[in-house]
């Protein structure tokens, strides 16, 4: 049976996905009935239990590949396909990054021939990781002229070398004709760096990672795009392993997506899309959602037309967007809109938590109905609005709050360990640094009564149950008297060396006593060999001094999580790097470069697990603009924080530098100021759009006439701040 491939448009809430799903049960029971009145009409019987033939189970592989913009949304997606169809019909939900990495991962072998490579099992590279080997690589040629032109420190330049190959990647462009791209893009622009210069880095860069076995995300997409798409060995098995494509927000998709849909639609795969005219999240990110809107030519379009169900958008879209488009217009806004208005930040804060603590005790709304929206969070706001509402024992959920591993206590105490158990790091720790890993490793073993403590547990009983034998005070003169610094050897003496010992007191000297010992014992052991990593080291500690049979906050445990996953990740490509060029270093080097890494705040980890274990989590939603629409939540109530920033018209989110010249209907035409202006009022537009459809009862606009660097905020939503009927101002919120 031939079925038609759908393109599904409408706006956020206007049930795309649900539409998705549904056209996909519509497949299934369309097959059934065709396959069961051929077999009975050939026969005579009636046929049972057949399967369609995308969705035969005894296939090898899954017939149905489902596609979601990103991993929560995957997830998500999953689940409702699973729940729809009674999980009876196998499918692989994938995001199209990850769908491509599993392709060139299982087809290596293909690739090795290709391409001449070595035969040996690829390993992908983390960012930070790539970041860290670009920059040795390319440090000789970046000299100071270099890092002057380009006006960025040599970290930032780094990054925005590798997005370059990454955003070229994504829109389907090889390395080779990155220079002819900027070349016609930057024109006479003498104030970046020559074309010619930054391609000739990234071809060096590439070819030195496939040496080695070593992916990263852009040198995945260009291998899948550039090579195995167009492989007739890696086209037959494709298409025998997928015979339908469901794909959810393709607005948020890039350009190399739409080659993978139309070389399974040519070979007669079926195919069912969402797209969201007012989504496009990404965009500036590597996402093209005007070239993958080319592939409705080949659907059925379906337009859903509704609005978003309980939603302010029908009511406020139309006078916001002719307000901030047309400054001039004489609009007053609906009561559903409000505004918080201070002269300076900090008071904006403090009075935007105040009238959410007043809202949410008077029961107008409960706290999961509520979120707050910035263009920008820095850590001062989120922190403020963090703890006042906590204090009014109102739970915070901070949307992928990722914040660097180093500002966790338990990581810092872990790392300070390592320097005293390995020689030659004694450089990396000081008397802080040791008072502040006694503390965190003499915590005290909670009653074994105590209740298993979730994301729900509001932060002072956390820290309440997380008491230790050792406290600030003690571990400071511990540290003074019995810390002895060392380049090579750093030392912790017994406690007797302290004269006044008998101050620490019993319970702190014997914690202190068995840190020491079973520091001892690891020295003891590494000396022999018989620690085999530092990795089994970390384990060791959190076992003996963290975990001990106790149920940690989710925020250590994901904080340890990803520093144990860091840590692997880091000596598997150390190891990778040795057997391909071994190369002479001090003993240890590896561990100080680790170390130094994680100091210098790159690798982050979220305090709270996206998913964690029981029913959803009853927080107030504390986000960006670009984490709030990428999550595709919605609430009842919104708190437009900083509405006068400038920033809302960027999305929230950095555009990566030279991600116009990768766009397909654009490609390599020059970008000038007149085209950020109209991509700026395109996008918050969009914005507004978005946001409005995720909102069903209150707007808050919150202004504070003076930025956190004192300068005014003029920005584009300020003509709706004005236009507030209802305003609470510093002189009436108490």
């Amino acid at each position: 049976m031939v079925y038609d491939s759908v393109w599904i448009v409408g706006t956020s809430r206007s049930g795309k996905t649900a539409r998705l799903v549904q056209q996909f049960c519509n497949w299934i029971k369309s097959e059934k009935q065709s396959t069961e009145s051929f077999y009975t009409k050939k026969t005579g019987r009636k046929k049972t239990g057949h399967l369609p033939e995308f969705l035969d189970i005894k296939q090898t592989e899954p017939g149905v590949l489902v596609l979601a913009a990103n991993d929560d949304n995957r997830r998500e997606l999953g689940d409702i396909i699973v729940t729809s169809t009674l999980g009876k019909y196998p499918v692989r939900a994938k995001t199209p990054l990850g769908f491509f990495q599993d392709e060139v991962i299982l087809f290596w072998p293909l690739l090795i021939n290709s391409l001449n490579l070595k035969a040996q099992f690829p390993v992908r590279l983390r960012p930070e990781t790539e970041q860290e080997l670009a920059t040795k690589l390319w440090r000789p040629q970046l000299d100071e002229e270099i890092l002057r032109l380009a006006g960025v420190n040599e970290s930032r330049l780094v990054r925005r070398i590798l997005d370059l190959l990454q955003l070229a990647a994504y829109s389907g462009v090889p390395c080779e004709d990155i220079t002819q791209i900027l070349a016609r893009g930057m024109g006479e622009n003498t104030t970046t760096l020559e074309p010619e210069f930054l391609a000739s880095l990234l071809l060096d860069w590439r070819n030195w990672c496939l040496e080695r076995g070593l992916l990263t995300y852009g040198i995945i997409t260009e291998l899948y795009s550039q090579h195995l798409l167009s492989d007739r060995n890696y086209q037959q098995h494709l298409t025998k392993r997928y015979q339908a494509i469901l794909a959810d927000d393709v607005d948020d998709y890039p350009s190399v997506a739409r080659l993978l849909f139309e070389l399974l639609l040519d070979r007669g795969a079926v195919g069912a899309f969402s797209y969201n005219p007012d989504g496009a999240v990404r965009l500036g990110l590597g996402a093209d959602p005007n070239y993958l809107e080319g592939l409705a030519e080949r659907c059925r379009v379906e337009i859903l037309n509704g609005p978003p169900p309980k939603s302010l958008s029908e009511q406020l879209t139309k006078q916001m967007v002719e307000l901030v488009t047309e400054p001039m217009v004489l609009l007053s806004l609906p009561k559903t809109v409000h505004s918080i208005q201070t002269t300076s930040r900090a008071q904006l804060l403090r009075q935007t938590a105040e009238v959410i603590a007043n809202a949410i005790q008077s029961q107008q709304v409960q706290p999961e109905e509520v979120a707050i929206i910035a263009p920008g969070l820095d850590a001062i706001a989120r922190y403020t609005l963090v703890e006042i509402l906590v204090k009014q024992n109102i739970p915070v959920e901070s949307l992928n709050d990722q914040r660097p591993l180093i500002s966790s206590p338990v990581i810092r105490a872990l790392l300070t360990m390592l320097a005293l158990v390995y020689p030659g790091l004694g450089r990396l720790v000081d008397r802080d640094a040791v008072a502040e890993m006694l503390v965190v490793l003499s915590r005290k073993q909670p009653p074994e009564n105590s209740s298993l403590l979730t994301p729900n547990s509001s932060l002072s009983t956390q820290h309440s149950q997380l008491s230790t034998h050792i406290d600030p005070v003690r571990a400071g003169l511990i540290a003074d008297y019995c810390f002895v610094p060392h380049p090579d050897r750093p030392n912790l003496l017994p406690v007797s060396a302290f004269e006044r010992w008998d101050r620490i007191g019993y319970a702190a000297t014997t914690a202190y006593n068995e840190i020491l010992q079973w520091l001892e014992q690891q020295r003891s052991q590494q000396e022999l060999r018989l620690i085999p990593s530092p990795i089994s080291l970390l384990d060791r500690a959190i076992v003996r001094f963290l975990w001990n049979g106790s149920n940690l906050p989710y925020e250590q445990l994901a904080a340890l999580r990803e520093l144990l996953e860091t840590a692997q990740h880091y000596w598997e490509i150390d190891t990778r790097l040795r057997q391909i060029a071994p190369v002479e270093t001090t003993p240890h080097a590896t561990i100080i470069e680790f170390i130094q890494l994680l100091r210098r705040g790159t690798i982050t980890a979220n305090p709270y697990p996206v998913r964690p274990i029981g029913g959803a989590r009853k927080a107030l939603t504390l986000a960006t603009i670009f984490q709030y629409r990428s999550s595709r939540r919605s609430h009842q109530w919104h708190f437009w924080l900083d509405a006068g920033s400038p920033l809302w018209a960027k999305g929230g989110a950095a555009t990566l530098f030279g991600a116009p010249f990768f766009l397909r209907d654009r490609l390599g035409e020059p970008w000038t100021a007149e085209d950020e202006k109209l991509a700026e009022e395109q996008r918050l537009q969009k914005i507004l759009t978005d946001l409005l459809s995720r909102v069903s009862e209150r707007v808050y606009l919150c202004h504070s006439d003076l930025a956190v660097n004192g300068q005014e905020q003029l920005g584009p939503l300020l003509p709706l701040v004005n236009a507030c009927v209802t305003v609470i101002s510093q002189t009436n919120v108490k």
